[in-house]
């Protein structure tokens, strides 16, 4: 019996919902023996100093006990490090994922459309569709900047009622005006939330965070992850009080393990290393994008994250000679028609950036 035709598949077929059916599991390549360029990760581990203490204060944890469901002591070591306003208190996720989730899910009226630039981080759309919403996309110049007048458009016919500006923005790295984010978050008014995704934000010249009190639809949303503390998965988001109230309903109970909460609680105590390394990264990018500018036929995008865009000829051809020299760097060619022939480098240390510089100089001249 072909599997197309077995009773499991009749099963699938009848239960899960089509556009799951449709969709293709999230994809990340193996990097053992690479040199790592391709997921914005902070190349820095914690200083050797740092970890007796940190694993001291880990092995003290309950792992019998659920975490104290009101994060209490971490809420306030993320407020307090991160500007947070008075006043206004966050909501905690297993990173951005979470939060992008609990935000479709929260928002997910019949009919509900979320709205986001396009090319942008893909899980926008899917957590949307996933949650049952419908996603309109708005692209980017062709420069890659932000479309203010589309997006005004699309708002002005989709009443979304989410919407995304990331700043900066994934897979691009530009950054956007906040005059422009103002006019967009004015625009959608009292009928939808403006989600400012500030991700990237330890690489960024300025934030949103602050001018929270000033707008009642707007949610900032960030993460741990690129500060130095992916393995952590935690994300969180602040905005006014009563409508972090409403998106708490859907936060699932004891959502962030105590190993994390733990780890993030020492690690915030010690913000200071991980701010010197974010200048040490925005240092690297701007060496970066100066050795990569001297590259023949190399376009690099203007960024203020912590990863390069550039666009070359051939791009298939050349990622896979990166990869023949063991470096592993993010092929966005096919993701959207204004990113054809880019690849996306995470910026890294001095010595990972040039082995990068000497691996791609090789590729292009082949």
């Amino acid at each position: 019996m072909s599997q197309a035709s077995s009773p499991l598949a009749t099963l699938i077929s009848n239960v899960i919902r089509p556009e799951i059916l449709k969709q293709l599991p999230y994809h990340v390549p193996n990097a053992n023996g690479m040199v790592k360029l391709d997921a914005m990760e902070n190349p820095y581990e914690l200083p050797e100093s740092l970890k007796p203490a940190f694993g001291a204060h880990l092995a003290n944890v309950a792992l019998n006990r659920y975490p104290v469901p009101s994060y209490r002591l971490l809420k306030q070591k993320i407020c307090a490090n991160f500007g947070v306003p008075a006043g206004f208190d966050v909501v905690l996720g297993n990173g951005s994922d979470e939060l992008i989730s609990m935000l479709s899910v929260a928002c997910a009226k019949p009919g509900a459309i979320a709205l986001a630039p396009l090319p942008g981080f893909v899980m926008y759309a899917a957590s949307a569709q996933l949650a049952g919403m419908a996603f309109v996309g708005v692209d980017l110049t062709a420069d890659l900047e932000l479309d203010t007048d589309a997006m005004l458009t699309a708002i002005a016919l989709h009443r979304p009622a989410l919407v995304y500006l990331p700043n900066p923005n994934n897979p691009t790295g530009s950054w956007f005006n906040e005059a422009d984010l103002i006019r967009i978050i004015t625009a959608v008014g009292d009928t939808g939330i403006v989600v400012v995704d500030e991700a990237y934000q330890p690489f960024a010249p300025s934030s949103m965070m602050t001018r929270l009190p000033e707008f009642d639809n707007v949610i900032v949303m960030r993460t741990v992850s690129k500060q130095g503390m992916a393995g952590l998965r935690l994300g969180y988001m602040s905005g006014a009080p009563a409508l972090l109230a409403e998106l708490e309903k859907v936060r699932p109970p004891y959502n962030i393990n105590v190993l994390t909460v733990a780890a993030a609680e020492f690690l915030l105590d010690h913000i200071a290393v991980f701010n010197q390394q974010a200048a040490l990264i925005c240092q690297q990018r701007s060496e970066l994008t100066m050795a990569l500018k001297q590259l023949p036929d190399v376009h690099v995008f203007p960024s203020e994250a912590n990863f390069l865009l550039i666009r070359v000829p051939h791009s298939e051809q050349i990622f896979n000679k990166l990869l023949e020299q063991r470096i592993l760097v993010k092929n966005v060619g096919k993701m959207h028609s204004l990113l054809v022939n880019c690849l996306r480098i995470t910026v890294s240390t001095p010595e990972e950036n040039q082995q990068f510089l000497t691996a791609l100089t090789t590729a292009l001249a082949c």
